[in-house]
């Protein structure tokens, strides 16, 4: 008879699928999971046909596709004045997931800790705990979503190995200025800590606002992992590509793990998304203009409803506050009454809580879609 206990005894179905599944089912207007309902660029999708029909389908290299890492090196140069090193310092992953996964899983140990900043995405604790490590989580002070220092200096110790970034922030769209990053600098100068920088949104801020990578930072430079997706960037999330940036060090321990792990990424993808990103460099130069155009246009068409709202600075989510709707329901409860009464599905906050606050009244709407589903989205909003 097998005695076997789950690593991750208290988790269940993501609530993404929960929603996505109750959107299906009640035929209603899906603004819960992060993609696109707009069409992937043609000349993309034509290269991913060329790639397979050119017989690109075996095995890329283990770290990536040679051309692959130099076009984001060269990204880095454009925007940080950043040289890196292609070959020892950038690696191509199926997936920003995995990514994170393999990062925490090279260097923290069992017994150690890992600083978390809540609301948080979903996949950084249970990585963290299967370890055999502990997640500590310092909520960020609502409404704007800002770091309470003070609660991060106490919380780091001896044990204390890791602490993640999340900037263009999942779920709430707060960026981190560059006072937060000097802030961070200053806790960790003398300590043994690593930073786990999560920019998969990298290229979506608005309002003339800058993304400030860790690796912009000389004193982050040698102590930081930063995770990109190409499926944010191109509108292909379902094509599960990223890539992991870190200084050789960290990179050689990185690769140790990511080897076990997937030992890499899918060959035409990689080909077709270098031949994208060198024929059509304007994608990433219009992506703030284009995904800024999507909030202000979603923003506008809730203008006369009740709930309220910060505008997003980045990602492609949009928080809307229901207090002065209905304070009596919880946000689960709110996602529920939306779907079922009004036809329209968003995420709770609360859910990318360890800890959600007892009067947090905030759901996550994307609003990478069609005009006209940001369009009906408004319309059935401005009636709750």
């Amino acid at each position: 008879m097998l005695d076997l206990q789950s690593k991750l005894p208290d988790l269940g179905v993501t609530i993404f699928s929960t929603m996505s599944a109750l959107a299906q089912q009640l035929g209603a207007l899906n603004l819960s999971q992060g993609f696109p309902d707009f069409p992937t660029p043609p000349e993309l999708t034509d290269a991913l046909g060329r790639a397979t029909a050119s017989g690109f389908n075996q095995y890329a290299p283990g770290d990536g596709l040679p051309m692959l890492r130099s076009l984001v090196a060269d990204l880095y140069l454009q925007r940080d004045q950043l040289s890196l090193d292609p070959a020892q310092e950038i690696t191509i992953t199926p997936g920003a997931t995995i990514a994170i996964f393999c990062a925490i899983q090279a260097v923290v140990r069992a017994g150690e800790e890992v600083i978390i900043f809540d609301p948080s995405y979903d996949s950084y604790a249970p990585t963290v705990q299967m370890i055999g490590a502990k997640p500590v989580h310092i909520a960020l002070q609502h409404p704007d979503f800002s770091v309470d220092w003070n609660q991060v200096k106490d919380a780091i110790n001896d044990r204390t190995r890791m602490i993640v970034v999340n900037t263009p922030h999942n779920p709430t769209g707060s960026v981190w200025s560059e006072q937060d990053w000097q802030q961070l600098i200053e806790l960790i100068r003398d300590r043994n800590i690593v930073v786990l920088s999560d920019e998969v949104y990298e290229h979506l801020v608005f309002d003339g606002i800058k993304h400030h990578s860790a690796l912009s930072f000389t004193e982050l430079r040698e102590r930081s992992f930063v995770i990109g997706s190409f499926g944010k960037t191109f509108h292909v999330t379902g094509w599960k590509t990223g890539f992991c940036v870190a200084a050789p060090t960290l990179m050689k321990m990185f690769r140790q793990v990511y080897q076990f792990a997937s030992f890499c990424g899918v060959t035409p993808i990689q080909v077709a998304l270098a031949e994208y990103m060198q024929q059509h460099p304007e994608h990433i130069q219009q992506l703030s203009t284009f995904y800024q155009t999507k909030r202000n246009l979603f923003n506008s068409s809730i203008q006369q409803s009740r709930f309220q709202w910060r505008p997003s600075q980045g990602t492609y989510f949009q928080n809307l506050d229901y207090s002065q709707i209905r304070p009596d329901l919880d946000d689960v409860s709110m996602c529920q009454y939306l779907a079922h009464e009004h036809g329209i599905v968003a995420i709770p906050v609360s859910v990318f809580y360890q800890q959600p606050p007892g009067d947090l009244r905030l759901l996550r709407f994307c609003f990478a879609k069609k005009e006209q589903t940001l369009q009906q989205a408004g319309e059935i909003l401005s009636k709750v």
